[in-house]
């Protein structure tokens, strides 16, 4: 494949005062790395993306005063120490080739701290903190200080700045009626709510002059009660053209917006359609974004006129030599962003360092390297699932001789389960992937071979990574003819009746519930079905893009009651951005939740259970059980009990919920050390 296949993403855009190189945005991510003040850690994650080819990266989110932080201590440019920390920064994305706009993140009444301020005293709901009014002289600050920040980014050596004025942020406050009851000039007519973004652009240009990048975020749907209208998107964009922007980027619904924006179950290139509404109606570029994860997708997007640039922030986390890979014809070596948010936003969320599940060292760049081994070594590896060829891939590029065993007859273990729900169509890419790398790493594969201690000898390092079997419940009647276990339900090979009940409500629980609910076409794979499913309208129509009838999702295929034993609320223990998501998808298919629930027996007639000491029978033609996993580890018993000292990952280690994060991340480590 000629990278000619992607001429419409590898054409340089030229800004007037400066050329990109190709239509590629690095789009902006809170990782963390600003906080922990290791400004050479900071600046090895930036260029090696610079050194991958995006044209130009976006910085996280940095505050422009203390009461605009996202959260307190949330990292600025405060000092000229700080101007000179971020020197380090843009220093090392230029020698690599590179462009970096830093972006300005006012947060207003989303920040995490009393100090909190916005437009109108109306608290949002997904802080505790209600914000303070803002005054005259109180915008004026605000104004003055955003200014400032952008002054004191061209100092620090950035290309350009990006304001943040999407995503239900301070800006976007002023923006929108429910969040703006002001009656002074700052309020009332879209003029007036207005003024404050306008503003802020025409100030940002006047501070740092005419060759350096302005890019405006701009909501172009709200997806909240009383949003913009498409007509108000437009003007707003006409006015920050005339104030002074460069380029346009796209912001997609806001924070406490309650539907899925770039969870996996998203289709991809799911909002292009909204960017490509403006196009033509400003002089300047427009970028869209959100779920595009591939080169296809981004060329399909350019080609079809949506945009005249992409953004891809997470994509940069799983592979950060993207473009480089799609310009030298290796496209499928592109480890594929699958959109779990389990590494990157959730670890946001719980005020931990981002990384990516599907690699590891995202963020961790300077401690994790992957040089040469000083000795090669023979390796045997025992199960070709996510940790198994993690740690196989690992080790074949530090030049390590791998072979892999694996009983069944294909590569990807659990992942060959995930892919089968709908909404995770993403995991067929990343098995896929790891195809490809065997390939490419020239690993030995050995499928549909159960590895012996015999198959074993002659190694240097055996790594065991058998995964898990399901947990055996020991209810009464389980034997019978309408129990099935999770595994023969998800590989097709059972029938299901139309009344089910699952036992176990944790992450597989949820996923066979989601499979079985669901018939025909998934809503991933059909953008007017999800549309319609989450109440998605267009905003030229309807305002802030929601359909006036809400979500209409398709009836359930079957009608499901989804156990648990623990008696806290079912999903709690979910990803924490994207649980919400698959809670709400179940109740859109009426299925029925059941805490605090004792297994007593499972006869013709269904599942009989007590809760609170009162015995109740649910009705059901099929009983799913999903109750938990246990390690296998008989063949590491095996070795240890021989006087060998294999090491035992993933599944086979600790059998947590399917944590394909964590097998990942165990055997790339554990290869990195080899």
């Amino acid at each position: 494949m000629t990278h000619t296949h992607y001429s419409h993403m590898l054409a340089p855009l030229d800004l007037g005062f400066t050329v990109l190189k190709n239509r590629v945005l690095m789009g902006s991510m809170h990782t963390g790395l600003e906080e922990t003040k290791d400004w050479p850690r900071v600046a090895r994650f930036y260029a090696d993306r610079a050194a991958g080819g995006a044209a130009l990266i976006v910085t996280g989110g940095m505050a422009p005063n203390k009461e605009g932080g996202v959260f307190p201590g949330a990292a600025g440019l405060f000092s000229d120490q700080d101007i000179a920390n971020h020197r380090v920064v843009t220093d090392a994305v230029h020698e690599s080739g590179g462009k970096i706009a830093m972006q300005i993140l006012h947060a207003g009444r989303y920040a995490y701290s009393p100090d909190c301020v916005a437009p109108s005293p109306i608290k949002s709901p997904i802080s505790p903190f209600p914000p303070k009014e803002l005054d005259e002289a109180g915008i004026e600050k605000q104004i003055a200080d955003i200014a400032t920040a952008a002054l004191r980014a061209r100092e620090a050596g950035y290309d350009g700045v990006e304001i943040m004025g999407s995503e239900g942020y301070f800006l976007n406050q002023f923006l929108v009626g429910h969040t703006n009851k002001r009656t002074d000039r700052w309020g009332g007519s879209f003029e007036n709510r207005m003024r404050l973004p306008v503003e802020v652009v025409r100030r940002c240009r006047a501070a740092v002059g005419d060759d350096f990048i302005i890019i405006y975020r701009l909501s172009m749907i709200d997806l909240v009660p009383g949003g913009a209208t498409h007509e108000e998107v437009v003007t707003l964009a006409k006015a920050i053209e005339a104030a002074g922007a460069t380029i346009l980027n796209t912001g997609i619904g806001w924070h406490e917006a309650r539907i899925p924006t770039i969870a996996t179950s998203v289709p991809r290139k799911a909002f292009a359609w909204v960017t490509k509404q403006l196009m033509g109606k400003v002089g300047i570029p427009v970028i869209t974004s959100n779920r595009i994860n591939m080169p296809d997708v981004a060329e399909e997007v350019l080609a079809d006129g949506c945009a005249d640039m992409v953004s891809m922030a997470r994509p940069f986390l799983a592979d950060a030599e993207f473009v480089a890979k799609a310009e030298a014809g290796r496209a499928d070596e592109i480890a594929p962003c699958i959109a779990c948010n389990q590494a990157c936003l959730d670890h946001t969320f719980s005020g931990k360092l981002t990384s990516c599940l599907v690699n590891p060292r995202a963020c961790h760049e300077v401690e994790l390297d992957y040089g040469r081994a000083e000795t090669t070594k023979r390796i045997a590896i025992v199960g070709a699932g996510a940790a198994g060829m993690a740690a196989g891939m690992t080790a074949a590029e530090r030049g390590h001789s791998v072979v892999m065993f694996d009983k069944a007859d294909r590569i990807g273990g659990q992942l060959n389960m995930a892919r089968q729900i709908p909404g995770k169509e993403e995991f067929h890419g990343l098995v896929d992937w790891f195809e490809t790398m065997v390939e490419r790493h020239g690993i030995d594969l050995r499928l549909s071979v159960e590895a012996s201690e015999a198959d074993l000898e002659g190694f240097d390092e055996v790594i065991v990574a058998t995964g898990v079997t399901p947990r055996d419940p020991g209810i009464p009647g389980q034997d019978g003819p309408n129990v099935l276990s999770y595994v023969d339900v998800l590989a097709g090979k059972a029938s299901v009746g139309k009344r089910v009940a699952i036992i176990g409500a944790g992450g597989i629980g949820f996923d066979v519930a989601e499979y079985l609910v669901h018939d025909g076409e998934s809503p991933t794979e059909d953008l007017d079905l999800w549309r319609k499913e989450w109440g998605v309208a267009n905003p030229a129509k309807h305002r802030g893009g929601l359909a006036p009838e809400g979500p209409q999702p398709e009836p359930a295929a079957r009608q499901v009651t989804l156990l648990q034993r623990k008696a806290e609320k079912p999903g709690k223990r979910l990803g924490k951005t994207t649980g919400w998501i698959h809670r709400a998808a179940l109740k859109m298919k009426n299925v029925k939740m059941v805490a605090g629930a004792s297994y007593e027996k499972i006869d013709g007639r269904g599942l009989h259970i007590t809760i609170d000491g009162a015995p109740h029978l649910i009705e059901c033609d099929t009983v799913v059980l999903c109750a938990g996993q246990v390690v296998n580890r008989t063949l590491a018993d095996a070795l240890i009990a021989k006087g060998l000292t294999p090491h035992v990952i993933g599944g086979a280690d600790v059998a947590a919920e399917l944590d394909a994060k964590r097998a990942i991340d165990q055997g790339t480590r554990l290869a990195a050390s080899l």
